[in-house]
Formats: structure tokens, sequence, C-alpha cells
């Protein structure tokens, strides 16, 4: 359950009263009264004796709407017309749709979009493919594609579950960078098959962003698409959330004086975020990391490590630390949770270093909960969007992709998400910086282009991008 109403649990609720002094105050102490929070009013219908009202309440759960309704329904002189969960409505018939480009307005049109024109563009392509970049959606396109194994903190709920979150990518995709972008939610979780199935979509798309695929079967996925394709292969889970935590920790690190090299950085969670957020930082020039999964500290010296945690462990924690993670939180100057909830303790905190950053990106329930912590920490970052410092892959993924496919780049390089992270931090002016506003809104209509200019001269200058046509 949340702990403040949140419009993830809102309801629109039409109510009609009877039309006399008072009745909408009754109806807003009746909704306050059971913790439920209004946040619009749609408009009065009068007709005479009763009048009609739209009223959007955010709750705190599903129970909570129950108890809002209940309230609402107790009310003399007040009658529920409709009682609407916003979320749900929002999501009926899914959240994208496919639009024409091209008008066929007459035989004309039709001729060129269609037979026999089209013949003329297909045989061009078929002389040199490249050319499909410049005459067909490749050019704008990005496939999003999960096995529904690791979404959000829901874990493995199956491609059918999973495509309202891959829906919801290609919402942003196109609103925050103009990308055309299409979930693709596959009933397999074989990592050869997914290899397979994407490499055979690859002629239709200009990019793959890879999307809720658990460890460690993302890291070989991504891996292998990486080295079979030429157009950028991005794993979002681990890379989005790698670019957009070292912005926050660029600006995090301004505020509080300290140098990227000098700091330790305990990273909670060594699943595909963890190892790519710290890979990022090390490539940023962060001093030491020690990563800690569910056994303790990751070191050298501990057996049974997978591929990806045998690396961790050859290039972190540089003392080579063992023990939970309170016993190697002492002295570190920042916390990075991507992990659960409840992980860390307020003691914990007050073991760190002077000034300690803590970003608690667990969501929806982060490691540690920010009040708690607010008289202790310097800079606290989360990834919810009730906080301050909310840490979003938005601020990342859609400025990446337009840049990488406005420079025709065939992938995407470790130069291009430093860029990128640089980019964001860089959208924070110094003079709003604060311990509350170390990155910026993902509403901020500068970030994606800013992002976007940045990756693809990054690109330009790495040598990956393919000729202009």
């Amino acid at each position: 359950m949340a702990d403040t109403p949140t419009p993830a649990f809102s309801v629109r609720i039409r109510v009609r009263m009877v039309n006399e002094p008072g009745m909408l105050g009754r109806l807003a102490v009746a909704i306050g009264d059971v913790g439920g929070n209004i946040s619009g009013l749609r408009g009065f219908e009068v007709k005479t004796a009763t009048l009609d009202e739209d009223i959007v309440v955010n709750c705190r759960s599903e129970a909570h709407q129950d108890q809002v309704r209940a309230a609402v329904e107790g009310i003399d002189g007040i009658e529920i017309l409709e009682f609407e969960d916003r979320t749900f409505h929002m999501h009926e018939g899914g959240k994208i749709e496919v639009l024409g480009l091209a008008p066929v307005r007459d035989i004309e049109d039709l001729s060129m979009a269609y037979t026999p024109g089209v013949a003329r563009v297909c045989l061009e392509i078929a002389k040199n493919p490249e050319m499909a970049h410049r005459y067909t959606i490749k050019r704008n396109t990005v496939a999003i594609v999960s096995d529904g194994t690791a979404v959000l903190g829901l874990g493995d709920i199956g491609p059918e579950a999973a495509m309202p979150v891959m829906e919801g990518k290609a919402l942003l995709f196109k609103h925050f960078a103009g990308v055309d972008a299409f979930p693709i939610c596959l009933a397999t979780t074989d990592p050869d098959e997914i290899v397979e199935t994407v490499l055979r979509l690859g002629p239709t798309f200009g990019g793959i962003n890879l999307e809720d695929i658990a460890a460690p079967g993302a890291f070989e996925i991504e891996e292998r698409l990486v080295e079979l394709m030429d157009i950028p292969v991005f794993h979002d889970d681990q890379h989005g959330t790698a670019i957009v935590a070292l912005a926050a920790l660029e600006n995090a690190l301004k505020i509080v004086g300290k140098d990227m090299s000098q700091v330790t950085v305990v990273v909670a969670g060594v699943g595909a975020a963890g190892v790519a957020v710290s890979k990022i930082l090390l490539n940023a020039g962060v001093g030491n990391v020690i990563g800690c999964d569910r056994q303790g500290a990751v070191h050298t010296g501990r057996e049974g490590l997978n591929k990806s945690k045998q690396w961790f462990a050859e290039n972190t924690n540089l003392e080579s630390l063992s023990g939970t993670i309170s016993s190697v939180m002492p002295g570190a100057d920042v916390f990075i949770g991507l992990s659960g909830p409840d992980l860390i303790t307020r003691e914990d905190v007050i073991s760190m270093a002077k000034d300690p950053i803590v970003f608690a990106m667990a969501n929806p329930d982060p490691e540690i909960r920010p009040e708690l912590i607010q008289d202790v920490a310097a800079v606290i970052a989360t990834g919810r969007s009730d906080f301050p410092n909310q840490i979003n892959n938005v601020l990342a993924f859609p400025g990446i992709f337009r840049g990488a496919l406005d420079a025709g780049a065939r992938k995407i390089t470790e130069n291009m998400k430093l860029a990128a992270a640089g980019a964001i931090a860089d959208a924070v002016n110094e003079a709003d910086l604060s311990p509350t506003h170390i990155i910026p809104s993902v509403f901020d209509p500068t970030v994606a282009s800013s992002v976007a200019a940045a990756s693809a001269a990054a690109a330009r200058a790495d040598g990956v991008c393919r000729p202009e046509q």
C-alpha cells in the first residue's frame, strides 16, 4: 500500500447531489475524513433541484478506493452515478495506435504509396539494403522487447501482463523524443529463442530496447544481440538506470564538495541494474564501488559467482570487504539501492562518511524511507515521483535512442552513455542546484533534445555511424 494518496490509485466519482448550500462541503469533508485527497473538480451540471459533479480523488490503494466510495455513499442527499478507476480507464484499449504519415487522397497517392509505385522503392532497397534506413519506418522505429520475467517490482508475471508497461514505454518514446516504438512481448524465456526472434525482427526496426528481462539472461541476450546486429541494442533496466544515476551523482557530489575519484559507493543489488550502474560509475572515475547481494558483499574470495558477478568481484571492492551490507556501509560516501524495501537503517546512514548521499531507488518502496534520514543525509534521491530527486529512466532512453537514430549509429557505446549522463546533469543550472534538485524534471522539454545531441555527437566521435545515404 502507498503511504500517501497517489494518482496511481485515483478515481473519478460522478455524483448527483441535492442543490442546497453545504452539500459540496459535506462531500469534501467525508472524503477527507477517510484520507482521500481531492485533486480536481470537473465542473457542475445544474438540474434545478440537483446538480451533477465529477470529482477526482487520489487514494492509497484499491482498498482505500472502496473506503472513499463507502464514505460518499453514506452522505444523505448524494448519489454516486459513476465510479471509475482512472488508471484502468487510461489503459482501456491500449495506449498507442498506428497513424499514417503519407496521404492517400486519390488514385495518384495510392499509386505512389502502394502498387505500382512502391515496387520502385522495393527494388532500390533490394540493390542497397542500407536504403531501408531512409525509405522505411526503420529510420525512426524501435522495438521494445520483453519476456515479462522482471517487470517493475512485480517479478515474473509473463508476457501478456508485461504489455501495459511496454505500451507505456512506447508512449514515452513518442511523447518525449518523437521516436515510434512498438511493444513486442515474447512467449519464451529461453535466451537462445529470444536472440533468434529479435534477429529475425531486425529488418523492421532501427533499434532494439530490451526491457524487463531478468538477470543473468538479460546480460547474455544483450551481449549477443549487440555483437550480431548492426542497429543499437540497449537494455534500459541496465543502462537507462545507470545513466540517470550517474547524472544525479555528478550533481550530488557538487553539493557536498567531493570528487568522483575519491568516493566510495555501496551498491545494494548486483543484478542487471546494479552491474550496469557500477560499470558506468567506474567508467566515470568513481574511486571504489562495493556491491552487495542477498549473501552480502561481492568479493573475489566468494565462491559460486555467476559470470556477471565474477566480473563484478574482479573490478570492485578494492579491499575485498566481506559481510552484510551494514558491515560495509561505515565510511562510505554514497549508497545506491537497486534492491528492495527497508534494506538499510538510519544507523547505517549515520555510519557513513560526512555528508552522505543516499539514492534509495527501489520502487515502489525504497531501501529506506527518506523522512527517516532527512536530518542525516546531505542528499536523498529515490525512484518515486512523490519525493524530490526522482531517478527516472525516461530522462535517458528517449533521448539516447533519438540521438542514435539521428546519427545512424550501429551501436550504443560507453561514451554515448557518459555523454547522455552529462547532458542530463547539465540540465540543472548551477544556480538551481540544491539537495532537493539534483536532477531535472522528466517534463523538462530540453532534456531529450540535449541528450539526443550529446549521444549523436559521441556516436560520431566513436566512429560507429553508418554513412549517410
